[in-house]
């Protein structure tokens, strides 16, 4: 039974990757040449002063070519960089629905737990993290800092998730005693308490350079979460209607 959620959340993974890569073909890259256009001006400018202070006197600059082309990381690089995520994320979602379903209060139908499983996941492992810490284009962060930045995101979505999953299973406590809806309202509190209190204590990464065009950042900031709003979208509808599919026709068939 795991293996085929596995192997089904795999298939419906690389379905999501590829509508995930059409839309950030057609909207997110434009934004990557911009703020690629934008580092090689601050680049150009920064080298046309030092010129003009002497610091590069004598000196040649060699241009150091690029490891991969951009036609190349805009095309078939980010093709299989998505196909490749979303195959593997939708086993893991696949693993979760199998851990999930019949365990969820209230014994939700295997579509219904999709859609939760999938909503749940997209607020907990990237609508919260990005919130204190979101998605940055190229020429937006300091390099010495990426290591540290990584961290943090990943601290944040640790929390997230384990407060989502740690408040979820309270409500089996609060229900007897509060009721249906007054229990889904204390979990949702829980949660936003444990997250708010985890984004006030983790220091705040701000690295925008200054004069970087702030509708680029938006609109890049968008096509990030228009893509994994599609991923999620995507696993939580079509992973639970083959579910629920597969799980009607086995009844049948007893």
């Amino acid at each position: 039974m795991v293996s085929s959620f596995l192997v089904r959340g795999m298939l419906v993974g690389l379905i999501a990757g590829l509508l995930s890569f059409g839309f950030l073909k057609i909207y997110g890259e434009p934004q990557v040449d911009r703020a690629i256009a934008f580092e090689t001006q601050m680049d150009e400018a920064k080298e046309s002063a030092q010129k003009a202070t002497g610091a590069l006197a004598g000196m040649h600059m060699a241009d150091e070519g690029e490891l991969v082309s951009r036609p190349v990381q805009a095309g078939l690089g980010l093709f299989v960089a998505v196909i490749v995520y979303g195959a593997a994320f939708g086993g893991l979602f696949g693993l979760a629905f199998a851990f999930a379903y019949g365990r969820l209060p209230g014994g939700p139908t295997p579509q219904a737990t999709s859609a939760m499983l999938a909503a749940m996941g997209f607020v907990a492992v990237y609508l919260v993290p990005n919130l204190k810490y979101p998605a940055n284009p190229p020429s937006v962060g300091l390099p010495e800092t990426i290591g540290t930045r990584t961290a943090l995101y990943f601290i944040m979505i640790a929390i997230s998730l384990a407060a989502m999953i740690g408040s979820v299973s309270l409500k089996r406590l609060f229900v007897p005693r509060f009721g249906e809806w007054n229990a889904n309202l204390m979990v949702a509190a829980c949660y936003i308490i444990i997250v708010v209190l985890a984004g006030l204590l983790l220091p705040t990464v701000n690295e925008v350079p200054d004069g970087f065009p702030a509708v680029v950042l938006w609109k890049f900031r968008i096509a990030s979460l228009g893509a994994q709003f599609i991923m999620w979208a995507t696993l939580g509808v079509l992973f639970g209607a083959l579910t629920q599919r597969a799980s009607a026709s086995s009844r049948l068939q007893a």
